[in-house]
């Protein structure tokens, strides 16, 4: 068993704190946004173009330690150590040991995108064979299937991809929507990511479904435009990477945004409003899909 402990700080403390923890003992130590998934979330991006972004205004560690005695203290310790006046807010949990691939293996179920389109676990038998089923495994870069957003993007694909469509996945993750988009008969299908972690794992996931794409970092140059151009981000890099993204699309070709929230969709409307006409196509739990077609 350990112990986990969630540590709430400010942008300025949060790395030296981090350091400190582990010099203290911990295992690990993550930093995260403390207001993830409200309408304040601060996503880290480094796309051509955006400004650099401080760490979030409020970050919240997650420490893991060995159980031991006054580890409250410890922490405190360590925060004062770096400057820390007043001994941070923290709360602790078990952690017991467990067989993390069948726990992980059993949070992950074959996902029926419609009668046409799957997601299907390397370690489940397709529900439906005479479907087109994508092999996916969850791994370190985001994509699923299972987040709203990945199923607005995925139902879009099943009804406006048509046989032989150039498409470029921007944000690719670990591939899905471009993989979706060449099972679903699209051609020349380009992925293009500023992970490398998610380009490596897009590139297994393409070789698992015996599915050719094209995989790209950010960095690279990208001059081709695209009858169908589908991001799946969030709103604040969506903005920055408009004329970038937007430029893609070929006249006459489609655009799908995605990673939306409703109370964020004017704002991404009115970035693309100078190339291209967005407008909401659907809705899920909060989060939106925007599509438009550039003239």
């Amino acid at each position: 068993m350990w112990l986990s402990v969630a540590i709430a700080t400010d942008a300025g403390h949060a790395e030296a704190l981090s350091d400190a923890l582990l010099e203290d003992g911990a295992l690990s130590v993550s930093v995260e946004d403390a207001e993830a998934g409200t309408e304040f979330e601060m996503p880290q991006f480094g796309e051509p173009g955006s400004p650099a972004t401080p760490l979030w205004r409020l970050s919240k560690l997650v420490a893991l330690f060995e159980p031991g005695t006054d580890l409250a203290e410890r922490i405190a310790g360590a925060a004062r150590r770096i400057g820390l006046d007043e001994p941070p807010r923290m709360a602790f949990a078990e952690v017991h040991e467990q067989d993390w691939v069948r726990l992980t293996q059993s949070q992950f179920e074959p996902i029926r995108i419609n009668d046409r389109l799957w997601i299907v676990p390397s370690w489940h038998v397709a529900p439906d064979p005479a479907a087109i089923n994508l092999e996916l495994d969850p791994g370190l870069a985001f994509g699923t299937g299972s987040h709203p957003t990945t199923r607005l993007c995925l139902e879009w694909l099943c009804a406006k991809v048509r046989r032989g469509d150039t498409l470029l996945d921007y944000g690719c993750g670990s591939g899905i929507l471009a993989l979706a988009g060449a099972k679903l008969g699209a051609g020349d299908v380009v992925g293009v990511d500023i992970d490398e972690r998610a380009l490596e794992a897009a590139a297994e996931n393409a070789a698992r479904n015996h599915v050719g794409l094209r995989l790209a970092h950010s960095r690279q140059p990208l001059s081709e435009q695209f009858d169908i151009v589908i991001a799946n981000i969030l709103t604040n890099p969506l903005c920055v990477l408009a004329p970038l993204i937007a430029t893609r699309v070929k006249a006459g070709g489609r655009l799908a945004l995605s990673g939306v929230l409703e109370t964020q969709a004017e704002q991404v409307v009115a970035a693309y409003a100078p190339w291209v006409s967005l407008a909401v196509g659907a809705m899920i739990e909060g989060w939106v899909r925007l599509e438009g077609r550039r003239s």
